[in-house]
C-alpha cells in the first residue's frame, strides 16, 4: 500500500508541480503527518522533493526532474481500456482518433497486460443512446466544437422551452453530454453561466473577438452543481395509490412521468400500497387514468374525484363519436 502510494505522489507532483500537504493527504485520504513520512521516504530514495515553506508553499519536484515511471496496476489498465460511447464521440469526430489512441496505448503496455487490456473491450461496452433512437438535430455542433477550442464568442439563435427564439453572444466553455443529449455551457456577457440544450441552437456565428476563460473554472465541478440545483427545483407531486400484484411490474418500470417512491406490504396479494412522485397533478391525472380500474387512488383525495370527472368525460365524448 504505502508502495502505491509513493508512486501516487510522485505523480501528481509530476502532473500538478506544487502541492501542499493538506491537498496530497486529501487526494490519497491519509493523514498530513503520513504525508510527511512519505516524503521523508521519497527524500531517502533520491528523489528531489524539495519543501518549501510559507503560505504559498508547499511540496514539488526539482525543475525539470521526469520519471519514466509507467508501473500501472493491471486494475488501472482496464480502467483506462474501458470502452467510451461509440455514439457520443462519432457526435464528437473522435471515433477513429479514440480507436488509434487505444493502439497506441496498447502498445505501450508491458506484454504480460496486453491481452487483459484487449479483453476489457469484449467484457464492458458502454451505450449511452436511449432504446427508441430519435437523433437530435445539431447543425451547429461543429462550431461550437470549435469556438471551445479556439476561445472564440458566438452569436446564437437559441429556441426557448415556450418556442420563442432569441440571439444571444456568449463565451463557450465546455460541452456536456447527458445521457444522449448535448448541452452548451457558456457564459453571457455579464460573466453569469448557463445551460443551453444543443438541439435548440438553430444557428451558431463565431465572432472574431476571443474571451479569456476563467481560471478556476471546473466543467465537470460546475456541471455537478447545476445538476444538483435543478433537480432541487424540480416540481414535486406526491401520490398514493393501491395496485393489483399483476399492475406493479409495471410501474416499477415506468420512466418519463412516474417514480415510485415507496412500495408497501406485499403480503396483501390482491393491492399493494404504492407511493409515487409526478413532476404535476396534471401528469398523474393522465398517467394513472391509463391503467382504468388496477390502480386505486388512495391521497389526496381531490385527485380521486378529478380522475373520475376525467374518466366520464372520456366515456362521454366516445358514446358522442359513436
Amino acid at each position: 500500500m504505502r508502495g502505491d502510494r509513493l508512486v501516487s505522489i510522485l505523480l501528481l507532483l509530476q502532473t500538478h508541480g506544487q502541492m501542499t500537504a493538506k491537498e496530497l493527504s486529501e487526494r490519497l485520504e491519509v493523514s498530513e503527518r503520513t504525508i510527511y513520512r512519505d516524503m521523508e521516504a521519497l527524500s531517502g530514495t533520491g528523489i528531489p522533493v524539495v519543501a518549501e515553506r510559507g503560505k504559498n508553499g508547499g511540496w514539488s519536484l526539482l525543475e525539470d526532474y521526469q520519471t519514466d515511471l509507467t508501473g500501472l496496476k493491471e486494475s488501472e489498465i482496464r480502467a483506462l481500456f474501458v470502452s467510451p460511447s461509440a455514439h457520443l464521440l462519432d457526435d464528437l469526430g473522435l471515433t477513429r482518433t479514440s480507436e488509434e489512441a487505444r493502439n497506441k496505448l496498447i502498445a505501450s503496455i508491458p506484454l504480460i497486460y496486453r491481452e487483459s487490456a484487449k479483453d476489457v473491450w469484449n467484457r464492458i461496452h458502454i451505450d449511452t443512446s436511449s432504446w427508441r433512437k430519435q437523433k437530435e438535430k445539431r447543425a451547429s455542433l461543429e462550431v461550437i466544437k470549435e469556438a471551445i477550442w479556439t476561445e472564440n464568442k458566438l452569436t446564437i439563435t437559441y429556441q426557448r422551452a415556450d418556442g420563442n427564439t432569441d440571439d444571444r453572444t456568449v463565451s463557450p466553455l465546455g460541452l456536456v453530454a447527458k445521457g444522449d443529449l448535448w448541452y452548451l455551457i457558456a457564459s453571457k456577457e455579464n460573466g453569469d453561466i448557463r445551460n443551453y440544450r444543443a438541439s435548440r441552437i438553430q444557428s451558431a456565428v463565431p465572432l472574431e473577438e476571443t474571451f479569456e476563460r476563467p481560471k478556476k473554472f471546473n466543467l465537470a465541478q460546475y456541471w455537478n452543481s447545476s445538476t444538483q440545483a435543478f433537480i432541487k427545483k424540480l416540481p414535486s407531486y406526491e401520490v398514493k395509490v393501491e395496485v393489483t400484484a399483476s399492475t406493479l411490474s409495471r410501474l416499477t418500470f415506468t420512466g418519463r412521468f412516474a417514480r415510485v417512491l415507496e412500495i408497501g406490504d406485499r403480503r396483501n396479494k390482491e393491492w399493494i400500497p404504492v407511493t409515487l412522485s409526478f413532476d404535476t397533478e396534471e401528469e398523474a391525472k393522465g398517467y394513472l387514468l391509463g391503467f382504468a380500474d388496477q390502480v386505486k387512488v388512495i391521497e389526496p383525495k381531490e385527485l380521486h374525484q378529478r380522475i373520475l370527472e376525467l374518466a366520464e368525460a372520456a366515456v362521454a365524448f366516445y358514446r358522442q363519436e359513436k
